[in-house]
């Protein structure tokens, strides 16, 4: 009696090593969506927005109003109204005075020493702490 054995091969090296290749991209694609998703979780953008200027009923005075619409706290560090830097107390919705606006938050910002002109638009800047700057333009009363 003849032992009939076939010949039974696994994969070809040419196959296999197109299977290993197609792992490893998919692999690297799946490890880089996820790091892309961790880092925008980290760096979280800063987006604020001055929503309202009220000028005092005589000059000086001058009130701002900023919203925090993003998803990180941001914290003012600096006040211009042109190209001069504003001397300013802050007031935030949850009672804190250290300019630091928490999302979804509100911060008031008062200068009792900017003087204005009635009928003069004014550029307003606020510029957080990470160097973004916030502008609004606002007309004095007449």
């Amino acid at each position: 009696m003849k032992n009939h054995r076939k010949s039974k091969r696994a994969l070809s090296p040419v196959v296999a090593s197109i299977i290993l290749i197609a792992v490893t991209v998919a692999v690297s694609i799946a490890v880089a969506a996820w790091m892309g998703a961790l880092t925008i979780g980290f760096m979280g953008a800063e987006q604020c927005k001055i929503t309202n200027v009220e000028f005092a009923t005589a000059s000086p005075g001058v009130e701002l109003t900023v919203r925090n619409t993003g998803d990180t706290a941001v914290t003012v560090q600096d006040v211009y109204v042109g190209s001069s830097l504003m001397t300013v107390t802050y007031l935030a919705d949850d009672g804190a005075t250290t300019g630091v606006v928490q999302p979804n938050g509100q911060l008031t910002i008062t200068s009792d020493t900017q003087t204005w002109v009635a009928g003069t638009a004014y550029q307003f800047k606020v510029v957080s702490a990470k160097g973004n700057p916030f502008v609004y333009t606002a007309t004095a009363p007449t």
